[in-house]
């Protein structure tokens, strides 16, 4: 049996789990099935070991992921893990001089976490890193309130994480903020009998009851505009359709928690005809003749709902011209994009040909 003394300094052991000594049964990779015995100062491991490395007086070692048992001298017990390494969360560096750390390896007892994130931190100012990015999965929510008080601050949530930011130098925060606008569509839709396709939403402010509007909605995440604009139509009314343009694009802010809106008028050409409603957000849906759908006195009285009718007439009848979809590669990041724009150096193509 070896005897392998560790700098408690280096493994943190005291910090974890308080001044009160432990045993700690664990098993590796490396070392067959042996205990530890905690103190305040030093640590002792007494076990097999395949490879006899000496740890005595080095700065540097390796420690693994393992699974480990704790005891107290109360007698009580847990099982749990150790995902850390050197006294640091296991993390990668970002292109910015920051780290993300893993989600995947995060302890679940809020003492470990509290510790080690502490130590982490500290670690990695000394190294003069510089943000920090913590996702907390929802089934470890009970350590957000733990970096919370170690001072990490929001920085936005999905339905099965929360992440959280940390910005070490004393210089101001350049960690990018939240995503700062939602993105929505709306779908001109005319026919060859000169027919818009509208709907009367379900659910809608009283003062819009009873309009008969253009199919909306919401990009879906990592979505297109105009495969969103498509596939609402398609949701909300059945009818399927092509993309044509981009006619024009609105921009208001506070509009939903504070955050910014752009919204896309495309013209979509009709590939068919039959309308089936979706009946959880759509009360009614119809081809309604161009002239009527003008007329309604909230799209007459309306500024803008009437400028974008008026540009989609315009275009129509070729007096205007949207952004079309274009395919482009960058070699800044070598990702392909929709580029929407007209083409206007080429005479032999007719950008506003229906």
């Amino acid at each position: 049996m070896d005897l392998k003394l560790f700098y408690a300094r280096s493994v943190f052991m005291s910090n974890l789990f308080g001044s009160k000594g432990m045993m700690l049964s664990f098993s590796t990779s490396n070392y067959k099935t042996g205990s530890l015995k905690v103190s305040p100062f030093i640590c002792s491991y007494k076990g097999s070991s395949q490879g006899g490395i000496d740890l005595v007086g080095q700065e540097k070692y390796e420690m693994e992921t393992y699974t480990y048992r704790y005891e107290s001298y109360d007698g009580s017990s847990t099982n749990s893990n150790m995902f850390w390494e050197n006294g640091v969360l296991d993390a990668f560096d970002d292109e910015y001089g920051g780290v993300v750390v893993n989600p995947e390896k995060l302890p679940f007892e809020t003492n470990v976490f509290a510790s080690i994130l502490r130590s982490s931190v500290s670690i990695w100012r000394k190294e003069g890193k510089k943000g920090i990015w913590l996702k907390l999965p929802v089934e470890k929510c009970d350590l957000v309130p733990i970096a919370v008080r170690e001072g990490f601050q929001y920085h936005h949530a999905e339905t099965g994480y929360v992440m959280m930011t940390y910005w070490i130098p004393s210089e101001p925060c350049m960690l990018p903020a939240n995503a700062s606008h939602q993105v929505g569509v709306g779908g001109f839709v005319i026919n060859d009998k000169n027919e818009v396709l509208v709907v009367q939403e379900k659910h809608c402010a009283p003062e819009l009851f009873g309009l008969w509007k253009l199919p909306t909605g919401f990009i879906l995440e990592s979505e297109e505009i105009f495969t969103g604009a498509v596939r609402e139509v398609k949701e909300e009314t059945g009818i399927d359709t092509e993309f044509l343009e981009v006619i024009a694009f609105r921009h208001a802010h506070n509009v939903a928690f504070e955050k910014s809106d752009l919204f896309f008028i495309c013209m979509l050409r009709p590939l068919s005809s039959e309308i089936k409603t979706d009946d959880l957000e759509v009360q009614a849906a119809k081809w309604m003749a161009l002239g009527e759908f003008v007329e309604q006195p909230l799209i007459k009285g309306d500024n803008m709902f009437r400028k974008i009718i008026d540009m989609c007439i315009a275009r129509i009848s070729k007096r205007y011209c949207g952004l079309s979809v274009h395919k482009v590669v960058s070699k800044f990041d070598n990702r392909l994009s929709s580029l929407y724009y007209n083409v206007v150096d080429d005479c032999s193509h007719d950008s506003c040909s229906t």
